[in-house]
């Protein structure tokens, strides 16, 4: 046997395929996969035999996150993607026809906006933008056009505003409307769209799921039928999830009740503490009673998440001060990870335009706060200290 023969064939060959008794999940770095012969490849193809063929069609470590997802959120299958911004496109091109129409809300992530209006025209479908609470026009909506979807973050970003999902999901299904839900902010520990109605679900495992602000990915959920689609889609464009990425997801999600239970109970006393405070206008929150779907949240989630958005009490450069004062939390994008994150919307995603910042009241006092697993104490000193800055 010659050196190369080693090199490409013992222990790879025949010891790819062997069980093994780790406890976690191996990761398996391979692009594709090998067939013994062309009976087992027909066999594969005629669904006689079970295996993988190509990395972009399925990956063994990313199959098992998968179905933990589905566990989590209740759904028949799970498609885990390189991105949640991915994820929400693929959705949205998967299941909206050509000329087709949806329904969404003023309040979202501004890159799913951006596609919504910019590359969702080019095939011909139009958008209802609805405000987040606004049942008569999503009502109206749904008799005067034929929807295919309603698609929308709950909570919402950055004003946490939260759909009745379970009230929506009746409106839309009477109507033929499927209807998703992107549930990021609340993660699978707090709410469980799919049990209210909902026909997909979807996350950007970036933030909670992850929970340690160090690997991208998405992923949407719901039944065999839709999931398919999306799928099928999936498997034609792209946007694959690295077996690494997966193993890292794997990981923390072992994790993750345990931290976001811990996010949903510093978050919480923050918001009290902020709302108390004389330097600041408002407070947006689920779990305070003056959030405007307060009653809502409290029916739907069983905890609040770790994201506090609040307005501070002076213009840009108040909020420049008080950002600039803080010691612990870091002046990045993103949420939901083990280190707090500080961003000033109006700076971070809205700089480029004054005009969306006024449409959308993105006012320069405002702040979102994703709060980590520091100590509460520390927190709330940085943060007190900060808004003596100001």
């Amino acid at each position: 046997m010659t050196m190369m023969d080693v090199i490409f064939g013992t222990g790879e060959r025949y010891g790819r395929r062997l069980k093994t008794d780790t406890i976690t999940t191996p990761i398996v770095n391979t692009s594709a996969y090998w067939f013994k012969n062309c009976d087992e490849l027909i066999d594969f193809k005629e669904g006689r035999h079970t295996s993988f063929e190509y990395g972009r069609y399925g990956n063994p470590t990313t199959e098992v996150l998968e179905r933990k997802m589905s566990e989590l959120e209740r759904a028949e299958t799970t498609l885990f993607v390189s991105s949640g911004m991915y994820a929400s496109c693929a959705v949205l091109s998967a299941l909206v026809p050509a000329g087709g129409h949806i329904v969404t809300t003023t309040d979202c992530y501004r890159k799913t906006r951006m596609f919504i209006e910019n590359e969702l025209p080019k095939k011909g479908i139009k958008a209802t933008v609805i405000a987040p609470a606004d049942m008569g026009s999503l009502e109206r909506a749904l008799c005067e056009n034929e929807v295919s979807l309603f698609f929308t973050e709950s909570p919402t970003n950055p004003f946490l505003r939260c759909i009745d999902i379970r009230l929506v999901s009746e409106l839309c299904h009477s109507k033929g409307s499927l209807v998703c839900i992107d549930s990021t902010f609340a993660s699978p520990v707090n709410q469980k769209p799919l049990t209210l109605g909902a026909d997909l679900v979807i996350h950007s495992a970036t933030k909670f799921i992850a929970g340690h602000n160090d690997v991208i990915a998405g992923c949407v959920s719901g039944s065999e039928e839709l999931v398919s689609k999306v799928r099928q889609y999936h498997h034609i464009i792209g946007g694959v999830l690295d077996p690494n990425a997966a193993y890292m997801i794997s990981r923390g999600m072992k994790t993750m009740h345990l931290r976001v239970q811990y996010q949903n109970s510093i978050a919480l006393r923050m918001a009290q503490f902020l709302e108390e405070h004389p330097k600041i206008l408002r407070v947006y929150y689920p779990g305070l009673p003056s959030h405007p779907e307060h009653h809502i949240a409290k029916q739907q989630m069983t905890g609040f998440g770790g994201v506090v958005s609040f307005e501070l009490a002076g213009g840009l450069l108040e909020t420049v001060k008080f950002i600039d004062s803080l010691k612990i939390p870091y002046l990045a994008p993103s949420f939901g990870g083990c280190e707090s994150i500080v961003e000033p919307p109006a700076i971070m995603s809205y700089w480029d335009s004054n005009l969306d910042r006024d449409k959308y009241g993105i006012g320069e006092n405002l702040i979102r706060f994703s709060f980590g697993v520091e100590d509460f104490d520390d927190l709330k000193a940085d943060i007190a200290k900060g808004l003596e800055a100001i």
